[in-house]
């Protein structure tokens, strides 16, 4: 497994206002949205492209274009569905696939609810979408989910990890041939006893949407 922290000022700069318990629930969707694509200018660069000729209106020119099959955009319900737009801004083609995914707060064990994804994921790039990556424990099933299914590389985008969560993910990983990447906006202290990053953000599906 990869871990990139990206190291922007501009990364820093929206992940301190998204930090702030002062940031309403609005400005917090736009910061999370601006975030989100800065991420995937990163999370984004071994995507499959194949070439292009193409004529300009000076001469003709060599390019390229987005190969198939299309990339595969998965964000984890509820929470994920806050980093969407700004996944699918940069990558307006990629399909969007739906996992639903809770995790228990006594155990801290994840289980699946819904799914909204192709049977067969054979040879398709997937950008999983999950705002905290934590105990680890949601994302590791959700990449195991991805992988049965046939992905054949896996790229998660995080607002913020835990270094206990990267640490899981690594040990659940490790019988996995397919290739993991996560992209997140920075590495934080800890976990507290009640599973949350310190100093985190707080509960980002709360702040996107409101305690339900």
């Amino acid at each position: 497994m990869q871990m990139l922290v990206v190291d922007h000022p501009l990364v820093a700069h929206k992940l301190t206002a998204l930090r702030d318990e002062r940031t309403d629930s609005p400005t917090f969707r736009r910061l999370a949205d601006e975030l989100v694509t800065l991420l995937a200018y990163e999370a984004t660069r071994d995507v499959l492209v194949e070439p292009l000729r193409i004529t300009t209106p000076v001469a003709p020119a060599d390019g390229v274009r987005m190969a198939a099959p299309k990339p595969l955009v998965v964000p984890i319900l509820r929470a994920g569905l806050g980093m969407l737009d700004g996944m699918v801004r940069l990558l307006p083609t990629a399909e969007v696939g739906f996992l639903g995914m809770i995790r228990d707060e006594e155990t801290l064990i994840a289980s699946t609810y819904a799914t909204r994804l192709p049977d067969d994921l054979s040879g398709r790039q997937c950008y999983v979408l999950d705002p905290m990556l934590a105990t680890g424990g949601t994302l590791a099933a959700a990449i195991q989910f991805l992988v049965d299914r046939g992905a054949r590389q896996i790229t998660a985008l995080c607002l913020l990890a835990a270094p206990e969560g990267v640490a899981h993910l690594e040990r659940m990983l490790t019988s996995i041939e397919v290739p993991v990447t996560v992209v997140t906006a920075g590495l934080d202290e800890r976990l507290n006893e009640l599973g949350y990053i310190v100093p985190g953000l707080g509960d980002a599906g709360d702040r996107l949407y409101g305690v339900v």
